[in-house]
């Protein structure tokens, strides 16, 4: 009987630390992952701006190419964000 309650316990602590692990690793996940894209999206915009500073009649075309250049750095944060959902719902401890 106290075999079984030893392992049982066990089984239970294991679950507690695999669940932790999982959610800080998502929390990780998440706070890193968001560096990357928040510096290159600021990077660009502040380039854009200084580009439509210099050359007004290209605002369109800027404009544009900054939005589309936002899209793709802003996908290493989608990533992030998709990896660590997987890690809170998906991962059984």
């Amino acid at each position: 009987m106290a075999v079984e309650q030893a392992v049982q316990t066990a089984a239970i602590t294991s679950s507690t630390v695999i669940r932790a692990a999982c959610l800080l690793g998502a929390g990780l996940c998440m706070g890193i992952g968001a560096i990357g894209p928040g510096i290159g999206e600021g990077f660009v915009g502040g380039k854009a701006c200084e580009g439509i500073a210099r050359q007004p009649e290209l605002q369109g075309v800027l404009t544009r190419t900054m939005l589309l250049a936002d899209a793709i750095a802003e996908s290493t944060g989608i990533y992030s964000l998709v990896i660590a959902l997987l890690l809170i719902f998906v991962v059984k401890g």
